[in-house]
């Protein structure tokens, strides 16, 4: 069972979110705020903080600061009242992983922590699995029943990347900032040319697709 440290100064607010995620199936811990937090910190271990920003004796940007750099790299949902873009970005760049604004859909913030420990075990294990397909990040290699393939490194991340959200789509800007860099001189011809290759190399692939969102850009899924 999933641990999911709730980090919230409004007590009614704390309970009702902690309720929420024991519903669904997560061990919920609280915290009135970041000093709070790095007391049980110290004592559990937790998989994600779901942490409100504006709280006595440390707030959220202060106590997501101080586990970065001490190396805690467990997913941040920040969830707070603050809505401009100088507050967001304070936040990622402090090192936060998700945001939301009050007042909170629990829903939607139940998808989003499923999606965030989805995100955070691909990163530590560096392997992908997508039906009887795996991908191993260390090695760059695709493997598919008896068949294992060194893919370029640049398709590779490419695949990796796609397959890590299915069904979501991402425009060629993204994935050229991402996988060849921002200040790459390749324009998004390039994402076309290594799309391709990829849907060439796994055309008889019954695992997923990649597809064209037209006007959008690429996106992975599984065939129907």
């Amino acid at each position: 069972m999933f641990k999911i440290l709730v980090v919230e100064d409004d007590k009614k607010l704390r309970q009702l979110f902690c309720t929420v995620l024991a519903r669904n199936g997560y061990r919920a811990l609280s915290a009135e705020d970041g000093k709070d937090a790095l007391s049980i910190l110290d004592k559990e271990y937790v998989d994600l903080i779901i942490s409100d920003i504006m709280m006595p004796h440390m707030d959220g940007y202060e106590l997501t600061k101080t586990l970065r750099e001490a190396n805690f790299n467990l997913p941040i949902l920040m969830v707070t009242a603050k809505e401009n873009f100088a507050d967001k970005q304070r936040g990622f760049l402090v090192g936060i992983d998700d945001y939301m604004v009050k007042p909170i859909d629990v829903n939607e913030m139940i998808l989003r922590v499923g999606a965030l420990l989805r995100r955070a075990k691909i990163v530590s294990d560096r392997k992908l699995e997508c039906g009887n397909t795996l991908l191993d990040y260390d090695s760059l290699t695709v493997s598919q029943y008896e068949e294992c393939i060194l893919l370029p490194q640049k398709e590779f991340y490419l695949l990796y990347k796609l397959l890590s959200y299915p069904n979501k789509t991402f425009t060629k800007q993204q994935l050229m900032d991402e996988i060849w860099g921002m200040d790459s001189e390749s324009d998004e011809h390039t994402v076309v040319v290594h799309i391709n290759r990829l849907r060439e190399r796994f055309k008889e692939c019954t695992d997923f697709e990649i597809i064209t969102v037209r006007g959008l850009g690429y996106k992975a899924v599984k065939p129907t």
